[in-house]
């Protein structure tokens, strides 16, 4: 089952919490960026009520560098660690406009990666496939766009404001 939360998950909240929030996003997505927002706002006022895990889903066509950001918040998670990543992801949101391969980098190393190995594993593309693997389980699970969201398995149609979102993850 491709919904099924993995060891290569990008995951924040603990497994034991009731609620599990799934979303394939795109890093150049205004409307992915928008609920990054909501789910920020939510984890500071209910962080313990749910877990948050992230998957990649780079809209190609209409996003040109949305791939290559998704591929440096997997070499910063790969080099660094989980922790590491979240400060990339989180950075790739709030530069979301500043995509360049530039400015990848330097969000990178501020996220505690060495730029010569962050530099050889751009260049060789070597997080692509990993990148892939969540485009092929966010077909399999029928995502079209970005942002695509399932609570606990199931696909999410509802409102994506605060409120909605904090009574879906209830229960």
């Amino acid at each position: 089952m491709t919904l099924t939360i993995g060891k290569d998950d990008h995951v924040r909240g603990a497994e034991s919490v009731p609620a599990t929030v799934l979303v394939y996003g795109d890093y150049e997505c205004p409307y992915t960026r928008a609920l990054e927002l909501v789910i920020a706002q939510l984890r500071h006022r209910n962080g313990d009520s749910f877990r948050y895990v992230y998957r990649y889903f780079p809209l190609r066509e209409i996003h040109p560098h949305a791939e290559m950001a998704a591929e440096a918040a997997e070499a910063v998670f790969a080099l660094a660690g989980p922790d590491a990543f979240w400060v990339m992801h989180d950075a790739l949101f709030t530069n979301q406009y500043d995509l360049e391969p530039d400015s990848l980098e330097r969000y990178a190393t501020a996220a505690g990666v060495d730029a010569r190995a962050y530099r050889k594993a751009i260049a060789a593309h070597q997080f692509a496939g990993r990148v892939e693997r969540d485009i092929e389980s966010g077909i399999a699970n029928g995502v079209e766009g970005t942002p695509s969201i399932f609570i606990n398995g199931e696909r999410y149609h509802g409102s994506r404001d605060a409120g909605s979102l904090r009574a879906a993850t209830a229960g």
